[in-house]
């Protein structure tokens, strides 16, 4: 049947990028970094997609410090995200993954961050689950911001710490 809509094909692509939480203990409690831009007004969490040859968390690590001006390290894989939306300049479905790692930073400064957002700034973990214009963004640093606590209290159990 011509009308019979299950007929149809529809273009998709699978598209991959990785990005991070980065974190920093300040006087006041975890901060997070995150990417801002002004019109749309929008906070998010720095990603990027893969070059040739990268794997998940040299994007991350190189996509991290090109977007927030920061240096960083990777402490572990947090959860990945998935959704779909369609891309408005050719009508092809997309379904990204986009693969988060846990890192604090080493170095660097948010005034050396890229032009693809208008500004990078750490935000109080409160402020930042509000700020961040995506719910499953948020979902992984609420996870982010589990495992850096869970790092703490390892920290104040040990002899050392």
């Amino acid at each position: 049947m011509a009308n019979d809509r299950s007929q149809w094909k529809w273009r998709t692509e699978n598209l991959v990028s990785a990005g991070g939480v980065v974190y920093r203990r300040g006087d006041h409690g975890v901060d997070i970094a995150l990417c801002g831009r002004i019109q749309p007004r929008m906070w998010v969490l720095p990603k990027g997609t893969p070059n040739p040859g990268e794997t998940t968390q040299d994007t991350a690590l190189r996509e991290v410090r090109e977007e927030t001006g920061l240096q960083v390290v990777a402490e572990e894989q947090l959860q990945s995200v998935s959704y779909w939306f369609l891309r408005a300049a050719d009508g092809v479905r997309c379904h990204k993954t986009v693969h988060f790692y846990l890192m604090h930073a080493v170095g660097g400064a948010p005034e050396l961050h890229d032009p693809e957002f208008d500004e990078v700034q750490w935000v109080p973990a409160v402020e930042a689950l509000r700020l961040l214009t995506h719910s499953n963004e948020a979902k992984v640093v609420e996870m982010a911001l589990a495992m850096v606590e869970a790092k703490s209290g390892d920290a104040r159990k040990s002899p050392a710490g």
